[in-house]
């Protein structure tokens, strides 16, 4: 039985008819063009395998970071780094690729700074439009 992507509340996705490899490398490159580095990858497939043995979809956690909006975010909440990156997620489902990336007003609401919205406002808008370009 496949889990079927859900709308979550923390997040925004996008179902794309392009094969999964094609998906992490095109969304990678949207990232870069929105401003975003990634600082790490997490092969979910691939941990899973070595560390339980089972078998898994295609699944990557993409931890992208676009430093001059960290920064800001830094100078106004030092412990912020215990909610960065903005993690953005690939997988397979049902023949078809998803991407989703994390809602940063949502993620960083958690924080009560008034200060941090507009800086989570702009990350948002950045990667929604990573979401939407794919």
């Amino acid at each position: 039985m496949s889990a079927q992507p859900q709308q979550a509340g923390y997040g925004f996705s996008k179902r794309i008819d392009v094969p999964y490899k094609e998906a992490v490398e095109k969304t990678r490159a949207a990232l870069q063009t929105e401003g975003f580095g990634v600082l790490c990858e997490i092969d979910i497939k691939e941990k899973l395998k070595d560390k339980l043995g089972v078998d898994f979809r295609n699944y990557v956690i993409l931890g992208a970071c676009n430093p001059p909006l960290a920064y800001e975010t830094l100078q106004r909440e030092i412990n912020i780094g215990l909610l960065l990156p903005c993690n953005v997620i690939v997988y397979e489902n049902d023949g078809r690729t998803v991407v989703s990336a994390v809602d940063a007003a949502k993620m960083l609401s958690v924080v009560g700074n008034p200060e941090l919205e507009a800086t989570a406002k702009q990350v948002n808008e950045k990667l929604r439009r990573v979401i939407d370009s794919l």
